[in-house]
């Protein structure tokens, strides 16, 4: 999928659904019109939503596969920014 991604069909998704936790799961990638690659990932809630770029598409592939599998530490080698400030307060 990631390596399919183009022009009208530029991003892709990956949710982890868990009944027995609350909140949205995913990583998701975009990419951009100058050819590099936005990733984000949100772990629950919106205080913990982070995103990076980067021009890898190996390295990409590298974290969402991490992500997909649950990988200790699979985060650990990016640089990833905090951008909760962008979803404003949790409403209840």
């Amino acid at each position: 999928m990631l390596a399919n991604l183009r022009r009208g069909n530029a991003h892709m998704v990956l949710e982890r659904v868990d009944e027995e936790r609350t909140g949205s799961w995913y990583i998701q990638v975009l990419l951009r019109d100058n050819n590099t690659y936005q990733l984000e990932y949100r772990d629950g809630v919106a205080e913990l939503h982070y995103q990076m770029q980067m021009i890898s598409q190996e390295k990409v592939l590298e974290a969402l596969l991490g992500w997909a599998v649950a990988k200790s530490g699979w985060r650990d080698s990016f640089m990833w920014n905090n951008i909760a400030e962008q979803f404003g307060p949790q409403r209840a």
